[in-house]
């Protein structure tokens, strides 16, 4: 199981964590080991632009939202570079990137479900 799987199957029970993903496919936004803060989400509330740890075609990413469906219960899930990593169902969205490296991201005050984002395990 690679580290992104196990962040989901905390945060799709329902806890909020802090990690330090590697990676570049999310830079300027969030550069590799920098570290983010995930709660779990409502993912009827996204909207495009926000960074979510979701499931896409088996693969565990946190990407950015880059489409919304609210007819079809889904998502499109994108890297901040321009690759497109295909749309995921809303059951595949775990979490939601409420802070990177201590600062909170803006717009994410009400799409949080459970515990205080501002706690984690």
């Amino acid at each position: 199981m690679g580290a992104l799987e196990a962040v989901a199957g905390r945060v799709a029970g329902g806890a909020t964590v802090a990690f330090r993903p590697s990676g570049a496919s999310m830079v300027p936004l969030i550069r590799s080991r920098q570290q983010v803060v995930v709660a779990p989400v409502d993912p009827a509330k996204l909207e495009v632009g926000d960074i979510v740890l979701a499931r896409v075609a088996g693969t565990v990413y946190l990407h950015l939202v880059s489409s919304v469906d609210p007819a079809r219960k889904r998502v499109q899930i994108s890297s901040n570079r321009g690759r497109i990593n295909g749309w995921t169902s809303h059951d595949r969205v775990f979490g939601i990137c409420v802070a990177v490296d201590g600062a909170t991201r803006s717009r994410v005050e009400g799409k949080t479900l459970g515990a205080d984002s501002n706690e984690f395990s």
